[in-house]
């Protein structure tokens, strides 16, 4: 009880935003007009060198293997990942600017949703380029963006609401192997979850529904601190 927490937290603070500013992040800054949601920004978990590094990887092996497989694996493997990425986009325990982002002006809502657009958007390039090289993929062409935005916003939603980056992934993967699973015993396919024009409307109505839990959820009551609730 004798620790000055305030003033260890100065220091802290202090040593975070001293750090200068990379080029991403000044162009952050141009583009979003803030400092502290371009901060936010590039010190995102799942915007970091090894994350990107890890879906480079997950992705390459997808291209290799989908020719012996005959199956082409970019457009499963893509919604999965960036469930993934979107669920450990803050978070306690994962977001080294947790706690900073609690204090600044910018509201906790705007973080998370700037990061998780940011981090779909990366995702969905790298799942694009992947794809090109795969020409398995000719006939499924771009559908599986629309999987894989639902994969996200439920891991998105359910990070949001239960506080947990783990709970979150678990989440979204799990729906997305269901899925998968579905589609393959009633088509025999494997790759019909990605592709199967009856799924899209379900699709694109949990997107709605998961943002609107998202929203509401992170919304700000009057005369409430701002956090992640």
């Amino acid at each position: 009880m004798d620790v000055d927490l305030d003033r260890v937290w100065t220091r802290v603070a202090g040593r975070v935003w001293a750090t200068g500013p990379s080029r991403t992040e000044r162009l952050a800054r141009r583009l979003l007009r803030s400092p502290g949601l371009a901060k936010a920004l590039v010190v995102t978990p799942s915007l970091l060198r090894s994350w990107l590094v890890a879906t480079v990887v997950v992705l390459t092996v997808g291209v290799v293997a989908s020719r012996p497989a005959g199956t082409a694996l970019v457009p499963l493997l893509a919604p999965a990942l960036a469930g993934a990425g979107i669920a450990y986009a803050y978070g306690p325990g994962t977001d080294p600017a947790y706690e900073l982002g609690l204090t600044m002006p910018v509201t906790a809502r705007m973080v998370l949703l700037v990061r998780s657009l940011a981090v779909f958007a990366v995702n969905a390039g790298l799942g694009v380029a992947a794809s090109v090289l795969t020409p398995l993929a000719t006939g499924l062409t771009l559908s599986w963006l629309v999987p894989m935005t639902a994969v996200t916003a439920l891991a998105l939603a359910t990070a949001t609401v239960a506080g947990s980056a783990n709970v979150g992934m678990t989440a979204g993967l799990g729906g997305w192997c269901l899925v998968v699973l579905a589609g393959q015993v009633a088509t025999g396919r494997i790759d019909a979850a990605a592709s199967a024009p009856v799924l899209m409307p379900l699709y694109l109505l949990s997107v709605v529904l998961c943002i609107a839990v998202v929203l509401l959820v992170t919304r700000t009551p009057a005369g409430k601190k701002r956090g992640w609730s």
